[in-house]
């Protein structure tokens, strides 16, 4: 569900637990279309035969793969309406203590670890996040993630 504010409001947002976003399944096709991408085709992503015998049991996503898709899934926790832009200003940290297996489905929980205000007449809200896993013990990704709203 997706918590909806205002520019102003948004500033009330620290500690706020924004909930999880909808499940969504990692798929073979996104992996070989993310080796092309940035030329990573290490077989553990991309060769399903040879990963059933490697490490994780079958082809896992790239890690940089699953942090990426924190992208639609943090669309789906925050709108702050009442801004001209919206920035994915980075990260303050990112670990990947679990891998994905193709065919997992993922989400993204998150809570907002503060609000401040930015130049520009802009706000940066700070968010801790986790990508889980469906049925994990560990997530895939923990992330503290930096994004930016101007009005």
């Amino acid at each position: 569900m997706t918590t909806t504010v205002s520019f102003d409001d948004a500033l009330s947002l620290a500690g706020t637990d924004l909930g999880a976003s909808a499940w969504r399944e990692v798929t073979q096709e996104q992996v070989n279309t993310f080796a092309d991408a940035t030329d990573d085709h290490q077989w553990i992503h991309t060769d399903p035969e040879r990963a059933k015998d490697g490490p994780f049991g079958g082809p896992v996503a790239h890690g940089y793969l699953t942090l990426s898709l924190v992208i639609p899934m943090w669309g789906e926790l925050l709108d702050v309406t009442g801004v001209t832009t919206k920035v994915n200003y980075g990260l303050n940290k990112v670990r990947f203590p679990a891998p994905v297996l193709v065919g997992s489905r993922i989400r993204m929980a998150a809570t907002v670890a503060g609000v401040e205000e930015v130049g520009g007449g802009g706000l940066q809200i700070t968010v801790d996040g986790a990508i889980e896993i469906e049925g994990g013990a560990k997530p895939a990704v923990v992330l503290q993630g930096l994004y930016r709203f101007y009005r």
